[in-house]
C-alpha cells in the first residue's frame, strides 16, 4: 500500500471515530462553545448562516517585534482589531512577565481593549517551572507560579490559561504521564475555583504525542483541564516528528482553544507545512465549535502579513 494511501485510510479512520462517539458542543463557563458526547445541543451548523468557528489572534504572532521593542504589549489590542479587524485575542505572560500582579498596568491594558472592543480569550504561559517535574516540591512550586497568571486571566474576563506539560524528560512513558497529571490536577483544582480551563499545548517532547497527552487528560479527569492543539508544534526531539493530522484527531476530544500556526505560503496562499484543507475538517469533526488563534511564526515574510495571509486563509473554510 502506497504512503498516500495509508495516509487517507489513517485520517478517514480518525475521522469516522470522532463521528461515531457521537461528539456535539456545549457553551463553556466563557461562552466558548466546546465539545461535549450530548447531542442535546448540536448548536449551529454551517448553512444556518453562522461561521463554525471564529478567528482570534495569539500575541506570538507579533514576538519579533515586541522582543525588538518596534511594538509593545499595551499596542497588540489596537492592531489586532485596527490592522486585522479581530475582536479577540491570546495574551503571552512573556511580553508582561513582571507586571502579572500589577494592577495598575492590567487595568491600562484591560482599558486598551475594551476601548477597541477586543477580547482577551486566554494568557501562554512559560517559564513557570515544569508541571511534571520529578520532585514533588518543585511540582507543586511550578503550580504555585502559575497562580498569579490564572488570577491576571480571570481579571481580563478570559476562559483559560495555556500552560505546558513539563516533565524534564526523567521517567517512562507512563511515569512521566502521572507526574504531569498531577501537576495538572493540583492547578485545575485552583482555576476552577476561578471558573477557568487550565489547558495545555502540544509544545515538544512527549506533550507532541497526542497519545501521551490524551493519555495525560483522562488521568486528570477534570472537566477544566483539556488542550489547546498546535497545529505545527509535533517534533518530539530533533529529527523526530509525530504525524500532525494524527495528533490533532487524538487531541481536539479535549480541545477548549485551537492554535492556527503557519509559518510559509504558496503562491495560491495556501499554508506549505500543514494543510488546512485537510486539517480543518478534522477540527470541525471532533464538534469543536470555539475560536482557532492565528499563531504566525514565519520569517520570510513580515508580521502583519503573515497574519493576514493566515486570516484569508482561515476565512475559506468559515462557512466550508
Amino acid at each position: 500500500m502506497n504512503t498516500s494511501r495509508r495516509r487517507f485510510l489513517a485520517q478517514t479512520s480518525a475521522l469516522g471515530a470522532l463521528l461515531a462517539a457521537g461528539c456535539a458542543y456545549h457553551p463553556d463557563r466563557s461562552g466558548v462553545l466546546v465539545r461535549t458526547r450530548s447531542s442535546a445541543n448540536p448548536g449551529p451548523e454551517p448553512g444556518e448562516g453562522k461561521p463554525w468557528f471564529e478567528i482570534s489572534l495569539a500575541e506570538w504572532s507579533y514576538h519579533r517585534a515586541i522582543f525588538a521593542k518596534k511594538m509593545s504589549h499595551l499596542d497588540f489590542p489596537v492592531v489586532a482589531r485596527r490592522d486585522h479587524g479581530l475582536a479577540a485575542i491570546e495574551l503571552v505572560n512573556q511580553f508582561f512577565m513582571k507586571q502579572a500582579q500589577d494592577r495598575s498596568f492590567l487595568a491600562d491594558f484591560k482599558r486598551r481593549c475594551d476601548g477597541e472592543g477586543v477580547r482577551v480569550l486566554l494568557i501562554m504561559c512559560d517559564g513557570e517551572g515544569a508541571l511534571g517535574d520529578p520532585d514533588a516540591a518543585k511540582r507543586r512550586q511550578a503550580v504555585e507560579n502559575h497562580f498569579k497568571w490564572a488570577d491576571a486571566a480571570k481579571y481580563f474576563g478570559g476562559h483559560s490559561i495555556r500552560v505546558n506539560a513539563e516533565t524534564n524528560g526523567v521517567g517512562t512513558f507512563e511515569e512521566q504521564q502521572k507526574r504531569a497529571a498531577d501537576g495538572l490536577a493540583q492547578l485545575s483544582e485552583f482555576c476552577g475555583q476561578l471558573g477557568l480551563n487550565c489547558i495545555v499545548e502540544n509544545h515538544g517532547h512527549l506533550s507532541s504525542n497526542g497519545q501521551w497527552l490524551s493519555g495525560v487528560m483522562r488521568m486528570v479527569g477534570r472537566k477544566n483541564c483539556g488542550i489547546l492543539p498546535d497545529f505545527g508544534n509535533f517534533q518530539i526531539n530533533p529529527g523526530e516528528w509525530y504525524d500532525r493530522y494524527k495528533g490533532v484527531a487524538e487531541m481536539m476530544p479535549f480541545a477548549k482553544a485551537v492554535s492556527a500556526k503557519a509559518n510559509d505560503f504558496d503562491a495560491a496562499g495556501n499554508c506549505v507545512e500543514t494543510d488546512y484543507a485537510r486539517m480543518l475538517p478534522i477540527v470541525r469533526a471532533a464538534g469543536y465549535r470555539g475560536w482557532l488563534g492565528i499563531e504566525y511564526e514565519g520569517e520570510k515574510l513580515g508580521e502583519r502579513e503573515g497574519v493576514e495571509k493566515t486570516r484569508l486563509l482561515l476565512e475559506r473554510f468559515r462557512h466550508a
